[in-house]
C-alpha cells in the first residue's frame, strides 16, 4: 500500500514540475531579452558618440580653414590680424613696405611666420632692422607681382621676385618647396593680392 501511495504522489508531482520548468524557462527568456535590449541601447549610444566626435573634428578642421577667408582686407591687414606674422609686419614697417603691400596690387607674398624668423641665427632680425637696405631686399624677395594661386605655383619651376632675383619652386614628396622653404598654407586672398605661408625665411642668392 505504501508503494502505491508513493507512486501516486510522484505522478501528481510531474505536471507541477513541468509547470515549474516552463516558468523558469520563461523567466530566463525575459532576462535574455532584457540584456539584449541593453546591449542594443549601448551600441546605439556608442554610435551616436562616435558620430559626434567625427562631427567635432570636421568642424575644427573647417574652422581652421575658414580663419583665412578675409574679404575686403589688404595683405598687411590680414598679416596684422592673424597674429602669427608679428615679425614680418614689424620688418615691413621698418622697411616702409607696409604701405606698398596695403595699396593697390596685385601682389603675391610668400609670408614667413614668426617661427620661420625664429629659425634664423640669434641676432639676425635685430641686425636687419638696423640695415634697412638689406632688410628691404630680403622682404621684396618674398613678393611676386600679380595674383599667383597655388595651382599656378605647381606649374612653375621658378618665379621672379620684386627684389629682382628668382627663387626655385619644386614639389618634393607631396610638399611644395620654395628654395628650401615649405609652403604650409596657400591661397589666402586679400583685396590686393594673395598670401602663401612658408615655414622658412627666404634669402636672396645674389
Amino acid at each position: 500500500m505504501f508503494f502505491l501511495y508513493l507512486n501516486k504522489e510522484i505522478k501528481n508531482l510531474i505536471p507541477k514540475r513541468g509547470l515549474l520548468v516552463s516558468m523558469m524557462i520563461g523567466l530566463i527568456s525575459v532576462l535574455i531579452i532584457a540584456c539584449g535590449g541593453d546591449d542594443e541601447e549601448e551600441t546605439t549610444i556608442t554610435e551616436v558618440t562616435n558620430q559626434s566626435s567625427t562631427t567635432e573634428e570636421i568642424v575644427e578642421e573647417t574652422s581652421s580653414d575658414m580663419m583665412y577667408e578675409e574679404e575686403g582686407k589688404s595683405i598687411v591687414e590680414i598679416a596684422v590680424e592673424d597674429g602669427r606674422f608679428t615679425t614680418l609686419v614689424a620688418a615691413l614697417q621698418a622697411a616702409e613696405l607696409d604701405g606698398v603691400l596695403s595699396g593697390e596690387g596685385s601682389f603675391t607674398v610668400f609670408a614667413p611666420t614668426d617661427d620661420a624668423f625664429g629659425k634664423l641665427p640669434e641676432g639676425t632680425v635685430a641686425g636687419l632692422l638696423e640695415d634697412i637696405p638689406t632688410l628691404k631686399d630680403i622682404l621684396l624677395y618674398h613678393v611676386v607681382s600679380g595674383n599667383v594661386f597655388a595651382s599656378d605655383v605647381l606649374n612653375l619651376d621658378s618665379a621672379e621676385t620684386l627684389q629682382g632675383d628668382t627663387f626655385a619652386i619644386k614639389v618634393m614628396e607631396g610638399k611644395v618647396m620654395v628654395n628650401d622653404s615649405e609652403v604650409i598654407i596657400t591661397d589666402i586672398e586679400a583685396n590686393n593680392g594673395m598670401i602663401h605661408v612658408i615655414d622658412t625665411v627666404l634669402l636672396p642668392t645674389g
